[in-house]
């Protein structure tokens, strides 16, 4: 049975004609991490704020635990819905030592208990010895770790972080991915996290949820998300893919597309002909006497792989430009011929 429960939410502000969450069906279980991705505005954030209780829905119900939280009759208060939040910008009181920080929301506990629960969280994020430092006098990601220590201080049924890692730079963010998931898993915590970016939500999540304009696109486990996106929205929001459009074959394991026949993983149920693929760039391997040849017309340098952007000649005497991606260590220069196959695994049918 699911911990937490959106069921037909639908949220719409005022003056606006169009639902910022249309319809919205959401199981999640206890101890599980979720997170909610998509562009901006797609609403992902008010589904966080729905839940917490800093927004109302227009319709529908929310349950936590076995508690209805929201409905057509009554809202519980957010402060009753035992949920501890971990803001953007961390919010910590500046003028508080981290141990007081840790414990600002247990009003009703015994001194005694509170310094207790505050060692305890402090350990669990690793900051055992920083109670009586200033916020000031932390980094960023210990700061966020404080941060999501205040959050589980009162064993609060469910953890939501709001863009956790948008602050950080590049190399703190992904060792914050590692530490945040770690301290969750611990805490044995429910938690929702919301980000706009893929590689966040793929790093922390045991299953993501994709939105656009209010509504859910997919929701599956980071790989399977991955290679077998839903739809061309999801596809393309998840990292990088060629979408090729083609008519599938009788066998069910291939489809004709312009570049020419492109193999599938497995038989589709796919229940129409014409149908549109997705092919990661990393699917496409280079080799001497690959199926498929182009032209490179623009080489860029990651770091980790060469992409390529390759104008293949088609048997509609069209052209189709698709992204590759290329080991570092092959010298391929702008203007060059290239051969490559596909490996079925990275390919997928999308609506």
């Amino acid at each position: 049975m699911s911990f937490i429960q959106f069921n037909q939410v639908t949220k719409y502000y005022p003056k606006s004609a169009t639902p910022a969450v249309k319809e919205l069906n959401l199981d999640i279980l206890e101890g599980e991490i979720i997170t909610l991705l998509g562009p901006s505005g797609c609403g992902k954030t008010t589904t966080l704020r729905m839940l917490a209780g800093f927004e109302q829905p227009t319709s529908g119900s929310i349950r936590i635990g076995d508690e209805i939280v929201y409905d057509s009759r009554h809202a519980l208060p957010p402060e009753k819905r035992g949920i501890g939040m971990v803001f953007q910008d961390y919010a910590l009181f500046p003028h508080l030592t981290i141990e007081k920080n840790v414990t600002f929301g247990l009003n009703k506990w015994k001194p005694l208990e509170k310094k207790k629960r505050a060692e305890e969280v402090l350990e669990l994020v690793g900051l055992g010895s920083y109670g009586k430092r200033m916020p000031s006098e932390l980094s960023g990601g210990q700061q966020q770790r404080v941060a999501l220590a205040r959050a589980l201080a009162p064993h609060p049924k469910v953890i939501l972080m709001d863009e956790p890692f948008s602050n950080l730079d590049a190399g703190l963010r992904e060792k914050m991915r590692y530490d945040v998931t770690t301290i969750l898993r611990k805490a044995n915590a429910t938690a929702i996290i919301v980000t706009h970016d893929q590689k966040d939500a793929f790093a922390v999540s045991d299953r993501v949820v994709v939105m656009n304009e209010g509504v859910i696109q997919q929701i599956a486990t980071p790989k399977e998300m991955y290679r077998c996106p839903s739809n061309c929205f999801v596809a393309q929001f998840v990292g990088k893919t060629n979408l090729i459009s083609g008519r599938l074959c009788p066998d069910l394991k291939h489809v004709d597309t312009h570049i020419g026949r492109v193999c599938l993983p497995k038989k589709t149920d796919q229940p129409v002909d014409s149908v549109m693929i997705s092919i990661r760039p990393e699917g496409c391997r280079l080799t001497d006497k690959g199926r498929y040849a182009g032209t490179v017309e623009r080489v860029t340098y990651s770091g980790e792989y060469q992409e390529l952007h390759v104008r293949l000649q088609s048997d509609q005497l069209a052209s189709e430009t698709m992204v590759i991606y290329a080991p570092v260590e092959q010298d391929i220069q702008v203007g060059s011929t290239i051969s490559f196959d596909i490996t079925p695994e990275l390919v997928a049918i999308v609506n």
